[in-house]
Order: C-alpha cells, then structure tokens, then sequence
C-alpha cells in the first residue's frame, strides 16, 4: 500500500473584507480534509472561486491556515519551516512567467534553483543535470534549450520548464495550479502527458488544480471536487466522471460531458449562474440556491460526506438513505 505523503486535517483559510475595522470573513476554504499518496495525481475540481486555488496556496506557504493541521511527509507544516522542507512539495503556476526571470538565459534559474536544493555538486555536474531535467519534460535538445531565453520559448514550453524548475528541488509532490489554462487546447494534452510521466517514472505526486473535469479525468487518479470553499464529492476520477452524484459534479459535467461516456441527464433548472461569495456563511448547503434538488432542510443543514460507492463519496442530503 503507498504511504501518504501529505495530509490535510480540516484546512480553513478567511479572508477579512471591508477594512481592518470590519468583522466579516469571507471563507475561502472550509474545513477541508483529503490526502495525497506516494506517485498520486489527485485533482482539485471547480469553479473560479471554489477555493482549490487558496488551498494551494496554503499548501505552498504563500497563506496561512486559518485552522486545521497540513503533514507533509509526516511532519507538521505549521510547525516546519526549513525550506528544504517547503522545496520537497514546489508550485508550478497558471501564469509561467511566475517563476521564470524573463532577464536571463533559462540555464541561469535552473542551475541557480540546484545549485540552492542540491548542494555539493560541482558546476559541470549542474549543467549536465539541468539538461537532463528539461529533457525529463520533453524540451529537446536540452543543450539547445538551456541557452533560450523565456521569451524564445512558446507557452507549452515556458510551462514545461516550470516542471523542470520544480524537479530541481528532488520533490515529493509537485503543487500544479491550472498549468493548461492558459495554453491552447492543440498542446494541452503534451503537458498533462507531462504530469502522467512525472508520476509513473519519478514517483513523484501531484495536486493537479484545474476547472476542467476532462483534463483531470484523463490526468488523475483522484478527483476532488470543491464548491465555495467545500469538498462536495471525491473518489476515483473515472468513477466520478463516469457517474457524478452530486448535483454540482452533475452541473460541471454538462458544461463539458465527455463523449465517450453514456449520457447524463442534467436538470439544471436551480442553477442561478454564479457560485457565492461565502462571507460568514450561515448554515445549510452552499448549493442550494443553485441546485434543482433542493429541500427545506438543505437551507438550515449543511450536509456531510456519505460513501456513495465503495471508492467515492459526496455530500449530498439527496444521496442519503432513509
């Protein structure tokens, strides 16, 4: 069985809105819990503002929890802040550029990020290092690469050396935050082969952020999906793909169904458009101003996580039994 390489136990993170003289708190990420195992891809699923975004960025140290408790390698974040530890787990960027100084050559930053995460090696040995890295990530002829600056390279190749930055650092689970967004869908698919053979031939995880039930299916093992900063349905990619059972995961499938799939039938006559902006939210379903299941019980109650099959679970007080 592969050993859980991070865990999160009721992950929160508020933002304060309206001065620093106002009390109300815009709850980004709610008492998230999931984990990520050794050689896993798992995707993070949902609308802009369903806070999968935030959670990464918890994850990263760019925010801090709010409450609930990250293991990493099973030691406590909170309570870790060595940055060889940090460096174990990098982020990967919507936006390439992120990462990427736009002054200098590509070989600079990429020797530069070894030289910081692995001492000992000497110059010569750094610089046929680097070409193998870029070469892991399909940027061939890596030599040829090396001597580019960013802007020579088009946007599926910026991105892939965002990969190769972050295998610098000898990672255990890569943080991708929407990597494909921005590219076009022709070369899509080149980058989350990428991802697939990071995992199948380095062992190395990754927490796969995305808005796309497609990409994530094809990429990951895992699929959790968030709505307004709460998990709503998670299990096996395919299973939940296949045959979501939240109406939110129903609500994502029809705006992009696969066609090899059998035909899901959505009723989408609840849904009002837009997912809210959750500022010190009341009890009851998030969903429900959008969902055409909704009861009386879904405006007080907030409902849980029951198994919906042997791998999945949703939170839903329709998929409950009587």
């Amino acid at each position: 069985m592969k050993k859980i390489i991070l865990e999160v136990e009721g992950l929160s993170r508020y933002f304060r809105v309206g001065g620093l003289r106002a009390k109300g708190f815009l709850h980004a990420a709610d008492d998230v819990s999931f984990t990520v195992k050794q050689g896993e891809i798992v995707a993070l699923v949902g609308e802009s503002g369903s806070g999968k975004s935030t959670i990464a960025r918890v994850l990263a140290g760019i925010y801090k929890a709010s409450k609930g408790e990250i293991k990493f390698e099973g030691n406590s974040i909170a309570k870790n802040s060595d940055k060889a530890v940090r460096g174990r787990m990098p982020m990967v960027f919507q936006d390439p550029f992120s990462s990427i100084n736009p002054v200098f050559r590509i070989n600079h930053g990429l020797e530069r990020s070894l030289k910081l995460h692995r001492k000992g090696l000497t110059k010569l040995a750094r610089k046929a290092l680097a070409i193998e890295l870029v070469e892991k990530v399909g940027l061939t002829p890596g030599a040829e690469v090396l001597r580019r600056y960013p802007h020579e390279l088009s946007g599926g190749q910026r991105q892939r050396l965002g990969f190769a930055q972050a295998l610098a650092s000898q990672p255990s689970l890569i943080l991708a935050d929407e990597p494909v967004s921005m590219l076009d869908v022709s070369i899509r698919i080149g980058l989350l082969n990428v991802m697939k053979d990071l995992r199948d031939h380095e062992g190395v995880s990754i927490l796969y952020i995305t808005h796309d039930l497609a990409s994530a299916r094809y990429t990951a093992d895992r699929m959790i999906v968030l709505y307004a900063g709460q998990i709503v349905e998670e299990g096996l990619s395919e299973d939940v793909v296949a045959s979501p059972k939240h109406p939110y995961t129903r609500l994502l499938m029809s705006t992009a169904p696969d066609p090899r799939l059998p035909y899901v039938e959505i009723d989408e006559s609840g849904d009002l458009g837009e997912p809210p902006r959750v500022i010190d939210p009341e009890p009851g379903c998030r969903f429900a101003p959008r969902c055409s299941l909704v009861m009386d019980k879904c405006r007080t109650s907030s409902p849980v996580m029951v198994q919906v099959s042997p791998t999945n679970r949703a939170a839903c007080f329709a998929l409950e039994k009587d």
